[in-house]
């Protein structure tokens, strides 16, 4: 369905020198060089004649959607509250529309699933494949056509940002539960113990995690013989909202566009994406390490080093909002800071 193509490195030699020949020692700007060496890289391999970087309309993509094992007590709240977050978020109250506002992201919710829809309120884009999934413990939690539309509906919103001009994304997401879900496909994925990929989630105390730990166990058992490729662990294992996030991943990195990922849930997404295909880790801007014990394994397993640690647990895209900054400054430096040439300061390196 999609077609990622790996990024150039072709240029890299051009994009070393042009960095290294900067006011300062090799180097010096650590993590910042090798984003705008990522950055540089992708922009070059769409445009080779591209004299600057730039970052234009980035999109917040919000993506809810309700899960079935919610209702099992996996999380500290109810399903109803993933509603209520959605109607939070287009009335322009939680975390994400203020820190969106404040960096300068074009915010988007989708409602992929939710239990209840939402009508007649504006700002909520409705690519509904259900209302929630099935319990991953009793069940599937989706059919396989469900996740090929998922990826068509993700597609559909890449393109509409893209056709607007943007060139970078980020991924947030809403769903009582979804940290269940994505424990789960972490397990089938990296084939690991269960007890290595749950996490608290919103913080829930012991005998809610275990029995959490207890029945994600029950459907890794449950789905063993079924969880052949990514697209059959996405089907029996995820959540709406995270097929969609796989599908906005690929659709973005088949455009040449950076892809910000927020903590555990969107990062369970990204690893889908990148078995799916490979070459979307490319476009991949990692935005922080979330308090999830799986988080750091995944991150390990992508080869992915955080922009931020802030102990972040929250969700919606946050970490990649507050991190959007530290992106605009790898540009910035890369396109406008002084050579030592045309500075007249001798080379320390």
């Amino acid at each position: 369905m999609f077609a990622v193509d790996t990024v150039s490195h072709a240029f890299d030699e051009k994009i070393a020198k042009k960095i290294n020949q900067k006011t300062k020692p090799v180097g010096a700007l650590g993590q910042l060089e090798t984003l705008a060496e990522q950055i540089a890289r992708v922009q070059l391999t769409l445009n080779p004649k591209a004299k600057q970087l730039n970052i234009n309309e980035p999109g917040m993509l919000v993506f809810a959607a309700d899960h079935g094992i919610a209702k099992y007590g996996v999380s500290i709240a109810p399903s109803e509250v993933t509603r209520q977050m959605v109607l939070n978020f287009a009335n322009g109250g939680a975390a994400i529309n203020i820190f969106s506002r404040q960096m300068g992201f074009n915010l988007e919710v989708i409602d992929c699933g939710i239990l209840t829809p939402i009508t007649n309120v504006r700002g909520i884009t409705q690519n509904r494949l259900g209302a929630g999934t099935a319990a991953i413990h009793q069940a599937p939690a989706m059919s396989l056509e469900q996740v090929k539309q998922g990826f068509s509906f993700a597609e559909e919103v890449v393109e509409r940002h893209h056709l607007s001009g943007s060139n970078l994304i980020a991924l947030g997401e809403m769903g009582i539960g979804n940290t269940s879900a994505a424990a789960a496909m972490m397990a089938a994925f990296l084939d690991l113990d269960a007890n290595k990929c749950v996490g608290r989630g919103t913080g829930v105390d012991d005998k809610t995690f275990e029995r959490k730990t207890a029945l994600i166990n029950e459907a890794l058992k449950l789905h063993r013989s079924k969880l052949v490729s990514p697209v059959h662990i996405l089907a029996h294992l995820g959540g709406f909202e995270i097929v969609q996030m796989t599908g906005a991943i690929m659709a973005a990195a088949e455009r040449k566009m950076m892809v910000m990922i927020d903590g555990f849930i969107a990062t369970a997404a990204a690893l889908a994406a990148v078995k799916l295909h490979p070459a979307a880790r490319d476009y991949l801007i990692f935005s922080h390490e979330s308090n999830e014990q799986g988080h750091k394994l995944m991150l390990a397993h992508l080869n992915a080093k955080p922009l931020l640690a802030l102990d972040l647990r929250l969700g919606e895209g946050t970490g990649s909002a507050l991190a959007l900054p530290l992106v605009h400054a790898a540009v910035n430096f890369y396109n406008d800071m002084a050579s030592f040439e045309s500075a007249g300061v001798s080379n320390v390196s």
